[in-house]
């Protein structure tokens, strides 16, 4: 067995070590100790920072409960910390721009979710697995020309 093949068969072995091992998450948090994910949804982009507290939920200055008047929207946005049993335990505190409400509140809802996982990496299963960690790509399909919306047609006419 020459050299060259000897050094093959060692880098395949470190390859194969590399790919059995699963990837180690680690907690991520800026200077002053919060944890900051960015989340998407249709049109709507949300900046998420989380941090141990009392439980309060922020969003564009306000409070939830009143940017988000409809209670389905604050279901949406509760999705993840109950989810991981953490009700009341981070202070979250979001800005989002872009898109309606209801893209906003999915955007939020993508955004606590990362911010959980870069500030407590034992979190990812339980929240990947609740499907709130992939970003939604549903966008609204663009208008073509000669059609009146997207996929309308102007109404035929025989006559």
């Amino acid at each position: 067995m020459s050299g060259l093949e000897s050094l093959e068969a060692l880098g395949t072995g470190a390859a194969e070590t590399a790919e059995n091992e699963a990837p180690v998450y680690v907690q991520k948090l800026d200077a002053h100790g919060r944890a900051y994910a960015t989340g998407k949804r249709k049109d709507a982009i949300a900046r998420v920072w989380v941090k141990p507290g009392s439980g309060k939920i922020t969003v564009n200055g306000k409070e939830y409960v009143a940017y988000f008047a409809r209670p389905v929207l604050q279901m949406i946005l509760m999705q993840p910390i109950i989810a991981a049993s953490r009700d009341g335990q981070y202070d979250v505190i979001a800005t989002v721009t872009g898109g309606g409400l209801s893209g906003q509140a999915g955007a939020v809802r993508h955004g606590i979710s990362k911010a959980l996982t870069h500030y407590e990496p034992a979190l990812r299963p339980v929240l990947k697995k609740g499907g709130f960690l992939t970003r939604d790509a549903r966008v609204v399909e663009r208008k073509k020309y000669g059609r009146r919306k997207a996929r309308r047609s102007f109404q035929f006419s025989k006559r």
